[in-house]
């Protein structure tokens, strides 16, 4: 049987996981010797990790975007072997309202396919008694995005990239159909997923929290039924990823109140498939190492610096918080993909997500960041004379109807004339320049209109004061994934409650 094969292969990580890693490592330098990357970096002189090393810089976007786009534009050979078709979009840099990154057949099969697998295998392993192969999984994905398509490349959310690319034989295990998935109306998708799906026997379901919730109350809605296990009797398990789950636990306790109920995290993202919970009583997560995926990591103390520590998987440190790098077979190369992780065990090495390297806000999968909150606010004081002098912003989590928003807490030196229109412009002007918010936003199905609080003045110096932390060099957090900073600052503002959806 499969999954008891790759089982036996999954629990010799703790003994064989650093030769797993310079295997692959071994692996990707052999297949891309000969492509454009391959020779400039000479490729077929690395033997060793020491020599990739001083043959390949680290990346990040900006540094390898001249090659993607002539990868999109149809040029072979760039940084994988062949013609790369399928380019996953996500949220853009300070440069770019999108990133397109390589989803090459090789990362499709040995990364991208092969996690989901290792889900199932680890949860057959925790449940031996589960039947999810009794019914159907809905599967919760993504769009295509034919405006950024070219004549040699196509472009979607990932999820969609797997869902287009899915063997016909795993069709009969899923739900919706191909056409209800990939829809680019939320809106219309989702009430589509509820109908095709009432009267369907769903065993398992994936997807992000934010929008399977959103899903499961239209389901609700449509089926007069007030739990999920009253319309799916055999549902047993949500595989999801791509934010946290903590924020939305508690509502799906709510809705899913059967006892036979799991859930299990995992970590994909558009770069590729990182981590799988192995083990439900532990949080933290299995790091995959014997897919085409080489780690390194940064210490974040150190990112900036003209010569930071960069270490393989054996260098690691357990609760020391890195920034990851990967090398992939979807042709990253020592790419620096921005999330922060920390390691909570070495035998076998399992970490928890810690964040990003920059402020942001990714509650819902918008993934806000710092510059475009900045080039945002820059654009609503033009277009209303107002000047901010401080301010920070959260995400408001979704509320009984499946509502969130972001909440802006801004100390104005000149108030606008309409606190509204700020808000509208500010809004507006961020779906220009922030692909993922304008999804999330769409007809306001979810991600409402922004929120923003007027701060009285000193208040976030006070804030500061409070802290030890005024003047100098200390900073307000712009932008925070999680409440903590700005709840402290509506309590010294005088609203001890935050407002509802």
């Amino acid at each position: 049987m499969f999954f008891r094969g790759r089982l036996h292969e999954l629990e010799s990580y703790p003994t064989r996981g650093e030769q797993m890693q310079r295997e692959v490592l071994q692996f990707l330098v052999d297949c891309a010797k000969e492509t454009e990357f391959g020779r400039k970096h000479l490729f077929n002189h690395i033997k060793s990790y020491d020599d990739y090393v001083r043959n390949v810089p680290v990346n990040d976007y900006e540094t390898l975007k001249g090659d993607i786009d002539r990868m999109r534009h149809g040029e072979e050979n760039i940084l994988w072997p062949g013609l790369v078709k399928w380019y996953a979009k996500s949220s853009g840099t300070t440069n770019d309202k999108s990133k397109f990154i390589p989803v090459t057949q090789a990362g499709l099969n040995h990364i991208h396919y092969q996690g989901p697998k290792d889900c199932v295998t680890f949860y057959l392993r925790n449940n031996p008694k589960s039947r999810i192969f009794d019914g159907k999984s809905l599967i919760l994905g993504g769009s295509h995005s034919p405006n950024y398509n070219l004549p040699n490349s196509l472009v979607g959310d990932l999820s969609a990239i797997l869902i287009e690319n899915i063997t016909p034989m795993a069709e009969l295990f899923r739900v919706p159909q191909k056409a209800t998935a990939l829809l680019s109306d939320f809106e219309v998708k989702r009430d589509r997923i509820a109908h095709e799906t009432l009267n369907k026997n769903v065993t398992n379901i994936s997807g992000v929290p934010s929008w399977m919730l959103s899903v499961l109350v239209r389901v609700l809605e449509l089926s007069g039924k007030k739990h999920i296990e009253d319309v799916w009797p055999n549902l047993e398990v949500f595989f999801h990823g791509g934010i946290a789950f903590t924020p939305y636990r508690k509502q799906y306790e709510e809705i899913i109140t059967s006892s036979k109920m799991h859930y299990m995290e995992t970590y994909n993202a558009s770069e590729g498939f990182f981590g799988i919970q192995d083990d439900p009583s532990d949080k933290s997560m299995l790091l995959m190492l014997d897919y085409g995926v080489f780690y390194e990591f940064i210490p974040v103390d150190e990112l900036g610096s003209d010569h930071p520590n960069i270490v393989p998987l054996e260098g690691v440190e357990v609760g020391k918080n890195y920034a990851m790098l990967i090398s992939s077979s979807c042709g990253l190369w020592r790419y620096e993909i921005g999330d922060t992780v920390k390691f909570t065990s070495r035998n076998p090495y399992k970490f928890v997500i810690t964040g990003r390297t920059k402020y942001f806000i990714n509650a819902f999968g918008e993934e806000l960041i710092m510059d475009n909150a900045e080039k945002g606010l820059a654009y609503a004081c033009e277009k209303t004379g107002a000047v901010v002098s401080e301010y920070t912003a959260a995400p408001v989590y979704m509320d009984n109807n499946a509502h969130c928003r972001h909440q802006w807490l801004i100390e104005f030196s000149k108030e606008p004339a309409d606190i509204n229109e700020f808000a509208h412009v500010l809004d507006q002007h961020l779906q220009e320049i922030n692909s993922d918010y304008e999804a999330k936003r769409y007809h306001d199905i979810t991600l409402q209109c922004l929120e923003i609080v007027k701060a009285r003045p000193n208040l976030f110096n006070d804030w500061l004061k409070s802290k030890g932390k005024l003047g100098g060099q200390h900073k307000v957090p712009r932008l925070s994934n999680d409440r903590k900073n700005i709840e402290e600052l509506l309590r010294m503002n005088g609203q001890e409650q935050t407002p509802q959806s």
